[in-house]
């Protein structure tokens, strides 16, 4: 389970499901909790689509990075991916919960009373590169048009561009793929693209406001106020600690890391560069604090899909999963203090 939601990072959602449904009757077999299920998927799905950003989160995220007198903000997210503690430390207790077979706390409880409750039956399988050549060529097409943009230099190309193309070129894959090898009629592979964009429709409007938002902060100066408002009171080395901890305030109230990466992006960097911080550090505070909420909120859609893709309660799966990450990310707001006293 874990291992899929690595492979599986294109989109959180999809990875989430896949990891899930696949391992249910696994899980049943070696008699684990559908809890720790849940658990594995959502703390590993989100985190590792925030640190490999060949994804729809690299391209809003470069495009909330616009407009702020940045050098390079391709370099800028890149160089928030080594320093984002939370995920990392949040994929490290994953793995060492899997290869040790330990768990702790109410999870541990849950392992007493194994819920073997599983959902419907899933719909029989069809063949496996109807899912897998698609991807196969999202990933590798995001890394070549990267590498068109760029004029050769994959870091200097346009996120967005290469998501948009790359996506393309997936989506006609799977149509190709469908139409003549799996004998779908062109009326019923529209009707399916449409019903997919259908579900997908809460989360863009989501963004689309959270980035109108962005952009209302930004054409308002607020980050500059905030950075002006601060910067008589506020210690240097506590800036990167409370972004941290107002992104995992934020995401955790409201359930969408996406909406307080457009809230606080346009706040956070320039509170970076008015204290003279690196803003891929004040970046990663941002992007890991909003992982906190998406994994472990009882409102956000990917813990909703994780507790739906396992068989696992809601509230089970939330009062499972949150001592994890709170203890993750206590040491995350110790890490980043640490870090602040060093620079």
């Amino acid at each position: 389970a874990s291992l899929t939601g690595v492979a599986i990072f294109i989109e959180t959602n999809m990875s989430v499901l896949t990891a899930g449904l696949v391992s249910q009757s696994l899980f049943d077999k070696f008699n684990m909790s559908r809890a720790r299920l849940a658990y594995i998927i959502d703390s590993t799905c989100a985190p590792i689509s925030v640190l490999l950003m060949l994804n729809a989160w690299g391209a809003y995220i470069l495009g909330l990075l616009g407009g702020y007198g940045l050098d390079n903000p391709v370099a800028t997210l890149v160089g928030s991916i080594p320093l984002n503690i939370y995920a990392w430390l949040t994929v490290v207790v994953v793995f060492y919960t899997v290869i040790t077979t330990r768990v702790h706390g109410p999870l541990r409880t849950s392992e007493e009373r194994i819920n073997q409750d599983a959902l419907e039956t899933p719909a029989p399988a069809t063949r496996k590169r109807y899912m897998l050549l698609p991807l196969a060529v999202m990933v590798f097409g995001i890394v070549f048009f990267m590498w068109l943009t760029g004029d050769g230099r994959i870091l200097a190309g346009s996120g967005s561009s290469s998501v948009f193309w790359a996506i393309s070129c997936a989506l006609v894959t799977a149509y190709l793929l469908l139409r003549f090898q799996a004998g779908w009629r062109h009326k019923k592979l529209v009707a399916e693209g449409f019903a997919g964009m259908g579900k997908l429709l809460p989360l863009v409007t989501t963004v689309l406001l959270a980035m109108a938002l962005g952009a209302s902060l930004r054409a308002l100066g607020t980050g500059d106020y905030v950075a002006g408002m601060l910067g008589e009171f506020l210690p240097i080395w506590a800036v990167t600690p409370l972004v941290f901890l107002a992104a995992a305030t934020i995401s955790f109230t409201t359930g969408t890391s996406w909406g307080t990466f457009g809230l606080l992006i346009p706040i956070a960097i320039p509170l970076a560069e008015a204290f003279g911080l690196p803003p891929a550090l004040v970046l990663s505070a941002v992007l890991g604090g909003g992982v906190f909420g998406d994994h472990c909120s009882p409102i956000s859609d990917t813990t909703i899909i994780s507790s739906l893709a396992s068989g696992c309660d809601l509230l089970e799966h939330v009062r499972t999963q949150l001592p994890y990450a709170l203890a993750v990310g206590m040491v995350t707001i110790v890490s980043y203090l640490v870090i602040g006293l060093l620079i």
